[in-house]
């Protein structure tokens, strides 16, 4: 029986998966003209998977050598190229064994003697002289490699298009994290050292991987349905496809970990996918880690602190760059406007961010809870203020996300206790000015039906000659509890101002009304 794949590639004999001529249709038209082209997307989004599928289906066909392997072994190799020649041309000939290719359309064995430098080229232009069939090459993993190697592999391939175009190889694809521009970071950060306005200026063009559609959730889904019989319901594939954004990966990890994890054998709900995406997120699974681990990045931090910030940015060509960079990485979202990936990013990197404040926190989530299972939030915010009076000060001076600091260090406390049961929305983006969070606790009603706390929160931040925020956020969080329609809230503002009055003085709670009416409890801190 199949079933939802997060390690590696998938195979379509044990894993539910989609065609990968529907995922990556520009490349079949491609390859039979006979054009070469870069493909990239971030990790675990199924380059590898529609790649090898893609190799399979040209070779099965009859017309083509098609073969698709890794270059990652090569990275260990450095400046190397001859070593790394090596190594490709080895992981070619293998994949053509792993093929079953017959004699005749394999690489020739042994190589040419050829000096280091042009073994690759000179190896490809023997082999499709007397092979049959054109051959097709699809190398993945190809930013792996660094320095004076990716140069000089890039071109090889160039100077074997160029310069005898019929006899070399009929279509390359190459396949990484980043786009060609990035390339030329790889290469030691020197547009220069490449000696061409792009690295590989013979490609038609680059192509993004796509995640799936909300469509092609549904179709992933329906796969396991129409195996099992187990249904997701309607609302499910739709909270599915809002939490993830079609991530591939977070798309079959949310299925698997109510499937297999949960042990939900029932219709599957919007609840399981509710719980499903909490525990990935708690249990920050490798794929989670790999992306979080970028978070210290200068590039990375360039574009993420304003998102939290919900500052407006300069466009500048510094940010642009940082911006595709992080785009290719995938903790952005590719188009505009510039946003986290999904709402499971946006909740994994605040809460990555806040991990070290939590080592601070030593209230219990218990301490907080009613008898019939709700959060007593006035308590909670009692508690933190006497959190931020002690501890305020000494957590924020040393965040490296300075500009968000105050805001990450009040979404850690509130994480802690909430973690117990419960769960935060968070809201936050370029322009915003503010952060949302609304906080929901599912108790007992007095009935004995499950029922749903919900509390909304806005947090600002005061800057250097900055005027009070008081009235724009009051405005700002009257919207936000419209939408919501709750009739209460609370304003946390953070005074960040150099001549701010200490911590201990400026720190309290009142209570306020907005424009609307409503009761607002306003936190000065």
């Amino acid at each position: 029986m199949r079933y939802f794949n997060t390690t590696g590639p998938c195979d379509a004999e044990l894993h539910y998966m989609l065609p990968a001529a529907e995922r990556l249709p520009e490349a079949c038209r491609h390859i039979a003209r006979g054009q070469y082209f870069v493909m990239h997307a971030p990790r675990q989004t199924g380059k590898t998977t529609t790649l090898a599928e893609l190799a399979r289906q040209f070779t099965a066909g009859g017309e083509y050598v098609a073969l698709h392997f890794s270059c990652e072994i090569g990275e260990s190799f450095g400046d190397d190229f001859a070593g790394v020649e090596r190594v490709l041309l080895t992981n070619i000939r293998l994949a053509g064994r792993i093929a079953g290719l017959s004699p005749e359309l394999l690489p020739p064995d042994p190589w040419p003697q050829s000096e280091p430098g042009t073994l690759l080229r000179d190896t490809l232009t023997e082999w499709v002289g007397r092979c049959p069939l054109p051959v097709v090459l699809f190398f993945d993993e190809i930013d792996a490699l660094r320095g004076d190697s990716l140069i000089n592999v890039l071109r090889q391939l160039r100077d074997g298009y160029t310069t005898n175009r019929r006899g070399f190889v009929h279509s390359i694809v190459l396949c990484g994290l980043r786009d060609v521009r990035e390339y030329k970071v790889a290469s030691g950060g020197d547009p220069s050292r490449l000696g061409t306005a792009s690295p590989f200026n013979i490609k038609v063009e680059s192509v993004r991987l796509d995640d799936f559609t909300h469509a092609e959730v549904g179709e992933l889904y329906a796969q396991h349905t129409c195996e099992t019989g187990q249904e997701f319901s309607p609302r499910a594939i739709d909270l599915a496809y809002f939490y993830t954004q079609g991530q591939p990966w977070l798309v079959n990890a949310l299925a698997a970990e109510v499937v297999d994890n949960m042990g939900v054998e029932t219709t599957i709900t919007e609840d399981h996918i509710d719980r499903a995406k909490e525990r990935l997120i708690v249990t920050r699974a490798t794929h989670l880690d790999s992306l979080v681990d970028k978070l210290g990045e200068p590039r990375v931090k360039q574009v993420i602190e304003p998102l939290i910030a919900g500052k407006s940015v300069d466009g500048d060509i510094d940010f642009h760059n940082a911006r595709s960079y992080v785009a290719d990485l995938g903790l952005i979202a590719p188009d505009r406007p510039v946003r986290i990936a999904n709402p499971i990013y946006k909740e994994v990197i605040v809460r990555v961010l806040g991990a070290s404040v939590e080592e601070n926190i030593t209230s219990k989530p218990s301490q907080f809870r009613l008898d019939d299972g709700r959060l007593d939030f006035p308590k909670l915010l009692t508690a933190f203020v006497s959190f931020w009076k002690e501890h305020g000060e000494f957590l924020t001076s040393r965040h490296s996300y300075h500009e968000v600091a105050p805001q990450l260090v009040m979404m850690a406390f509130l994480h802690r206790i909430v973690n117990g049961g419960g769960y935060i929305d968070r809201e936050y983006g370029v322009g915003a000015g503010r952060i949302d969070l609304l906080i929901r606790q599912p108790y007992s009603g007095a009935d004995g039906r499950q029922a749903v706390q919900r509390e909304a929160v806005e947090l600002k931040r005061r800057a250097e000659k900055e005027s009070d925020p008081l009235d724009a956020g009051l405005a700002q969080l009257d919207k936000y509890l419209d939408r919501l329609e709750l009739e209460t809230g609370v304003l946390a503002i953070f005074d960040c101002r150099p001549d701010a009055a200490p911590i201990t003085e400026r720190t309290q709670l009142s209570e306020i009304t907005a424009p609307s009416g409503r009761r607002i409890t306003l936190l000065r801190a």
